[in-house]
């Protein structure tokens, strides 16, 4: 005779539960996997971060053109014993930025602004290294999810064309009559760097949610606030590369006033260089007039895309673009402050380092934007 059941007995203790589906290979190793990765891209964004606000100094101290030659292996070791020092000195002294800004410089001066660009280099070095030992660990251990070796090798391969890049650059300053190196080739070299970083920070954000989070949110994707957001992304890259403009001439230093420009809102000299197009990038008045027009537009429309991320309905969201638009006004203040002090060392690092933050946060906003994070039953938005 059967055993008859409790009323409010459950079904399952009675029944074998059900085998249940095998995982996809990335839910199957979810610590292995995705976040040993993730820590080892954000090992990766640290040392990018550091990498431009070095390139930053090494700009601002004049010393990228103070190593001569490129030598992506043999350039590891720096110079060893006085002979080796003096022919590297004596390398510099043939070049136009010696001959008509440094002349007369001393052996230790040059040690100073050898030092600065070798530290730049040699960092490049440890980022690809870190990057090559990290990638070959994950790939010969089968650890790295589906789909996601081409994006991983997408790094690499921006991280060496961003080496070739950068010699590129710097070949520019050795030709006959440069002391610096050519504005246009500056904003390429940072404007790369941004773009790793960005693809590192969004890698970082998709491999810190299991790939069943990311297909679920997916479906709550605030599609207006997304497009709204990457316009906002894609505008302040632009606004980078203006900045680099700027910098790569030292315009910055040439207009000190606000929010006039020698006391006129159009400054007169805006286009006196001919061929025209030329004064978009070697003229200090139409470089700075536009990074500073473009500045404003950007801030005005920072506030148009937050006024839009302040009605989501998911709290995560509406946070992260609070912090966008508290960081686009602090940059603008900060903008302001450089140009009124004639754009030192100090303040124009400060003003770098902060379009790096400002640039992760509109990449975080976009992210949560495109896979919400939903709020608990009491309302608590998860952290992204």
């Amino acid at each position: 005779m059967a055993k008859k059941r409790a009323i409010f007995e459950e079904v399952s203790e009675t029944k074998s539960a059900k085998p249940q589906p095998a995982t996809g290979g990335i839910d199957r190793h979810p610590k292995g996997a995705r976040g040993a990765i993730r820590l080892w891209l954000l090992s990766l964004f640290a040392l990018v971060c550091v990498m431009i606000v070095v390139g930053g100094m090494t700009r601002l101290t004049d010393s990228g053109l103070s190593i001569t030659e490129w030598r992506p292996v043999t350039g590891a070791i720096p110079p060893t014993s006085e002979a080796m020092w003096l022919e590297e000195f004596e390398k510099y002294r043939q070049i136009d930025q010696y001959q008509i800004i440094n002349r007369g410089m001393s052996l230790e001066e040059f040690k100073v602004i050898y030092w600065w660009e070798w530290g730049h280099r040699q960092l490049g070095r440890v980022i690809g290294l870190v990057w090559g030992v990290g990638f070959l660990f994950f790939w010969l251990t089968k650890r790295i999810p589906t789909g996601w070796t081409p994006r991983l090798l997408g790094l690499g391969a921006l991280g060496g064309l961003q080496g070739a890049i950068g010699w590129w650059m710097v070949a520019s300053g050795l030709t006959e009559g440069m002391t610096a190196v050519a504005s246009y080739r500056l904003a390429t070299h940072l404007g790369l760097a941004f773009v790793i970083l960005g693809l590192i920070a969004w890698y970082s954000f998709l491999l810190n949610r299991p790939e069943s989070d990311l297909i679920a949110a997916r479906r709550a994707r605030e599609g207006k606030l997304f497009s709204m957001s990457t316009g906002l992304m894609h505008f302040a890259f632009l606004q980078i590369l203006l900045g680099a403009l700027v910098a790569g001439i030292d315009a910055g230093r040439g207009y000190t006033d606000w929010p006039l420009m020698h006391g006129v809102f159009i400054p007169p000299e805006l286009f006196a260089m001919q061929p025209v197009w030329v004064n978009f990038f070697e003229n200090p008045a139409t470089t700075q007039f536009i990074h500073r027009k473009a500045g404003y537009l950007l801030a005005i429309f920072a506030i148009i895309v937050w006024l839009r991320g302040r009605r989501s309905s998911h709290s995560a969201t509406r946070t992260a673009f609070h912090a966008v638009l508290l960081a686009m006004i602090a940059q603008v203040v900060l903008g302001i402050v450089t140009v009124l002090h004639a754009a030192p060392w100090q303040l124009g690092i400060a003003h770098q380092a902060m379009a790096v933050l400002l640039w992760v946060l509109i990449i975080r906003a976009r992210h949560l934007a495109q896979y919400p994070r939903f709020d608990s039953l009491r309302g608590q938005g998860a952290r992204a």
